[in-house]
């Protein structure tokens, strides 16, 4: 009985502890999520893998597009598994007049290159665009919703895995190729191995 009061003892007092993330600061948000070694997922497409995190869902694919929406905001994933095949490396010039830019590099302790630029619209919208591990996240929201914006965006992108014997065999030109072949349905039964040929009554 003293052993277990000790257990619990010992939970209550050394317990599981929560990181609070400071969505205050959009630095603070790319230094803590990124540099996080994540392998959750909860959504697989063709050759890659990601999660997405709680308030964000969902909507559709097209081809490497996802559509997400959350808090009445729509973004837009792009997976480039072609640069990841080749690891192509980023080359980006900083635009002029941008509300926010960071570049966000190998050396300096994350897994991937990348950059966030965020774009003030002439409508009093912001339009964000999060390039990192070989994806990226476009979507345009309301001032409230820019940190929460780059927080989802950048818990999509760090947790992004890619399954390379999916991605060769998409990208194998072989391996999509149909072969075709020549059927006659009006060809006479005994010539057909189907037997839905009609007979010839000439």
């Amino acid at each position: 009985m003293k052993k277990i009061l000790i257990f619990i003892l010992v939970l209550f007092v050394s317990g599981c502890t929560v990181v609070r993330i400071d969505t205050t600061s959009i630095d603070t948000i790319i230094n803590v999520v990124l540099v996080n070694d994540n392998n959750l997922y909860n959504h697989v497409g063709s050759g890659y893998k990601y999660y997405i995190p709680r308030g964000v869902s969902y909507i559709d694919t097209n081809n490497l597009n996802d559509k997400l929406y959350s808090n009445g905001d729509y973004y837009y994933l792009y997976v480039d598994v072609i640069g990841y095949t080749n690891a192509v490396k980023l080359d980006y010039e900083v635009k002029d007049n941008v509300y926010y830019y960071r570049e966000i590099k190998q050396e300096d302790g994350f897994d991937s290159d990348g950059y966030l630029e965020i774009t003030e619209r002439e409508d009093g919208l912001y339009y964000l665009k999060f390039l990192y591990n070989y994806a990226k996240i476009e979507t345009i929201v309301e001032k409230k919703n820019l940190n929460s914006a780059v927080l989802n965006s950048a818990y999509i992108l760090s947790t992004i895995k890619f399954n390379t014997d999916v991605i060769d065999l998409m990208l194998d030109d072989d391996y999509f190729t149909n072969k075709e072949e020549q059927y006659n349905v009006f060809s006479k039964k005994e010539d057909s191995d189907n037997g839905f040929g009609t007979q010839d009554n000439s």
